[in-house]
């Protein structure tokens, strides 16, 4: 499924430690905003370590769920592309 993540935290240092966590779930696409492509226990995981990282009475993290319908009707002006599956898994 994918995810996009949106974050709004003040703080340097979380907002730092943030975007590393969310670098080990997906890609950057914009400044704070990630594009993940996660199941529904990787969703659970990044919830939990988010959670841990940030303060709920100043940060604010937004996870939009995108279903395949609302995933092929995603429109790009200018740079960039949709995070996609890749081609190729190792097992």
């Amino acid at each position: 499924m994918l995810i996009l993540v949106s974050y709004d935290v003040p703080d340097d240092r979380r907002r730092t430690k943030l975007a590393h966590t969310l670098k080990d779930f997906g890609q950057r696409v914009q400044y704070s905003v990630f594009e993940c492509l996660l199941d529904e226990d990787e969703i659970a995981r990044l919830s939990a370590r988010v959670a841990k990282l940030t303060d709920p009475a100043e940060d604010s993290v937004r996870f939009y769920r995108l279903c395949a319908n609302c995933v092929e009707r995603i429109e790009i002006l200018g740079l960039g592309k949709v995070t996609e599956d890749p081609d190729i898994f190792l097992l």
